[in-house]
């Protein structure tokens, strides 16, 4: 009986211990992440630990990493067979959207490389990328057969996120490659429209001469 007690204590400080070892780790993880610290990252990920790992908001760790910055970090995720690229926050935004919105060239090419999803449903990337005017990426996008009149849940498209938060060149751009600019969202907004709200005036002025080059004759 005493010896049946000792192995049962043995074996409940083996799983304390385990379990402070992981809970270390798991801090350890995203401190790596945080600091673009890929020598802690590597050793993690030597011992197994799970780069798909969420943190407590349900954010994935490679997701987090493309936010944030670290560069290194991400590239070392990425080396690795088990990374999911195309897991997603609870707001079903992905690591390539995250690399279009901060305009991270490489890291996009490297995330399509590994199977990244250009044309996921609702809010794609073409769209976080128009957002800010990221000209590299929103070729690179329309070069991977990206959407270009991609439809947010509310029928937004990139032109225009474009319209009204980019540029003007991004503006051109998706227009030059084919953006439909006669589209309207749930609102009934167009993107001359959007351009307009937000008083970007020389997008303004230049959709509508688009507006008025493709709308049908006699109609408004």
């Amino acid at each position: 009986m005493t010896r049946s007690l000792g192995i049962l204590a043995l074996v409940g400080a083996l799983c304390l211990l385990a379990s402070q070892a992981i809970a270390g780790a798991y801090d350890d993880f995203f401190k790596a992440i945080e600091t673009d610290d890929d020598r802690s990252m590597t050793t993690l990920l030597f011992h197994g630990f799970d780069p798909n790992s969420v943190n407590p908001k349900g954010v994935p760790g490679l997701v987090l990493a493309v936010q944030g910055g670290s560069i290194k970090v991400v590239h070392l995720l990425l080396s690795q067979n088990k990374t999911n690229v195309e897991a997603r926050t609870p707001q079903d935004e992905s690591a390539l959207m995250m690399a279009a919105l901060n305009g991270y060239e490489d890291i996009a090419k490297a995330l399509i490389a590994k199977g990244a999803d250009v044309n996921k449903t609702g809010w794609a990337p073409l769209h976080y990328a128009a957002t800010k005017g990221q000209l590299a990426i929103i070729k690179l996008l329309l070069d991977q057969s990206a959407y270009i009149d991609a439809e947010s849940p509310n029928k937004s498209t990139p032109l225009m996120m474009a319209a009204m938060y980019g540029t003007f060149d991004a503006v051109k751009l998706l227009v030059d490659a084919g953006a439909d600019v006669l589209l309207k969202n749930d609102l009934g907004l167009t993107a001359l429209e959007f351009a307009r709200q937000a008083n970007r005036q020389d997008s303004e002025a230049y959709l509508l001469k688009m507006v008025e080059a493709r709308r049908p004759k006699g109609a408004w």
